[in-house]
């Protein structure tokens, strides 16, 4: 059943009985929903200690907590090696949550995250790569297969609320990681053939509609028609509802608009999540004002700076396979989207690279950690490198590291606060340009900021203050979350990085 429209769902998540929300969207029950609901029918509706007990009754809850008398917390390196199997999950066998169940072991960020995560799980995999687990990457790649065949896209993490809505597009970095690392010296090209067929579909799902696009409908879903005929990507998501796992929030933040009016700003939230950007200045009209978003109105820089990465990797992986016509059909698509890139989101004068306001017609104001994707994936001339290189280390670097905005704002995506994978997009695209000295020197900081954070959090993060250390991060709808999945792995890669240099 839908249990999200039950009147069990609404009346337990708008009286607040658990602090965040998530936590009853996540909620075991001890026979289904459905019995529940049923139950919950013949003897509600109920209030205040009544409703709560009637909850604990009759649903479980997942145990959120890191066993820290277990890990070493005199040092950081063993701590990450402590805290992976603490986050690691067999495949499901919880079939009547709201999980959608994995058919292979994964790896949880930790905290009220107790589910896979799209993107965190490539950068959780370069953690898991330097400990040479690839059996656990390939099981979470083979979870995202799974996934987009059932589900027709991959989801935002393996939870039912998620289904209409992915995240950025990092399957071509995982596959690619396991070529290399695995697949290329055996030459398994039944193993390639696999994994194209996967990078294809969702390559679809992210261009579903391009077809169908003109002057007089621009936008479809993930895809706009530029003023130029160039086509370039947005994050959207088809649903138009409050997030079952933020139902209370969405709902006081609508208070006081049209009907019209809330939907539209569901959609743009729902558009954020699916960024990972939750929440942005990047999508924000007035920075201090959340009900002035407007995701769907921004092309995203790192969006179209992955989705030609996903472009360039299927033609590589095309012509290994010996296909070179869709090697080079889709090499041209790639060139054609760098060729937008460059008109919409490179502002030559700033030497940054800033998403693209389809709304206003004219870039965005924010400059933010989004401009190292291009730089990541290849996509920046020499030059143009060069730039965003003094942008990110004249007024990015901070004692802490990279800082994700510019833009100070109650919003957990800017300043203060950094982010470890902007972190692995900035040192991978500066060392890929040959700026290694300037990688180095935003590893030292982050590396330092983690030492120090450490000894008193006695524990990673999932975000950090990187500008006053000795304040812990803030912002967004929750408390920074314990473990940390993408802190974990891009620290450990950071490490490995700076022994290597040694």
């Amino acid at each position: 059943m839908n249990f999200v429209n039950s009147q069990l769902f609404k009346d337990v998540q708008l009286a607040e009985v658990f602090a965040d929300s998530k936590m009853f969207a996540d909620a075991v029950p001890n026979l289904s929903w459905q019995s529940a609901c049923e139950l919950y029918q013949l003897v509600g509706p109920l209030k205040g200690d009544e409703l709560r007990e009637f909850v604990m009754s009759n649903f479980l809850f997942a145990d959120q907590s890191i066993p820290t008398a277990k890990l070493d917390t005199t040092s950081v390196k063993q701590y990450i090696l402590d805290l992976w199997p603490h986050l690691h999950r067999n495949a499901d066998t919880d079939l009547a949550s709201s999980l959608m169940p994995l058919q292979f072991d994964y790896i949880v960020p930790g905290g009220r995250f107790q589910e896979i995560y799209y993107w965190d799980s490539y950068f959780t995999a370069l953690g898991l790569e330097d400990i040479g687990d690839l059996a656990t990457i390939e099981a979470m790649v083979n979870n995202f297969i799974d996934l987009q065949e059932r589900n027709g896209c991959i989801p935002n993490g393996n939870r039912v609320y998620y289904s209409s809505r992915s995240q950025p597009p990092v399957l071509a970095l995982m596959i690619a990681m396991l070529w290399d690392a695995k697949y290329k010296q055996e030459a398994d090209l039944t193993w390639l053939a696999n994994a194209v067929k996967a990078l294809e579909a969702e390559y679809q799902f992210w261009m579903q509609g391009c077809n169908d696009l003109s002057s007089e409908t621009p936008a479809i879903r993930r895809v706009v028609k530029m003023p130029n005929k160039a086509i370039l990507n947005r994050y959207w998501d088809s649903a138009a509802t409050p997030r079952p796992e933020s139902l209370k929030e969405d709902l006081h933040d609508a208070e006081g608009l049209t009907t019209e009016q809330q939907q539209s700003y569901f959609q743009h939230i729902r558009a954020a999540c699916e960024s990972g950007w939750d929440f942005s200045s990047r999508w924000l009209c007035d920075h201090n004002d959340l009900k002035s978003i407007e995701t769907t109105n921004i092309i995203p820089v790192d969006l179209n700076s992955l989705l030609y990465n996903l472009e360039h990797t299927l033609s590589r992986f095309y012509r290994l396979l010996g296909k070179e016509q869709k090697s080079q059909s889709i090499a041209e698509l790639a060139t054609l989207r760098l060729d937008a890139i460059n008109t919409y989101c490179w502002n030559s004068e700033a030497g940054v690279y800033r998403d693209y306001n389809i709304r206003l017609n004219q870039q965005s104001s924010v400059d933010s950690m989004a401009m190292a994707v291009p730089l990541f994936v290849g996509a920046a001339s020499v030059q143009q490198a060069q730039q965003v290189k003094q942008k990110l280390m004249n007024e990015f670097l901070k004692p802490g590291g990279l800082v994700t905005t510019l833009c100070s704002t109650s919003q957990q995506w800017d300043s203060p606060n950094g982010w470890a994978p902007l972190q692995w997009f900035a040192v991978k695209g500066l060392t890929e340009y040959g700026f290694v000295s300037e990688a180095q020197a935003i590893i030292k900081n982050w590396l330092s900021m983690i030492e120090m954070r450490f000894a008193e959090d006695k524990c990673l993060l999932e975000k950090y203050n990187v500008c006053e250390l000795v304040s812990r991060a803030g912002g967004g709808e929750y408390t920074v979350q314990q473990g940390f999945g993408w802190t974990n792995g891009v620290t450990s890669r950071f490490y490995k990085l700076l022994d290597d240099s040694l």
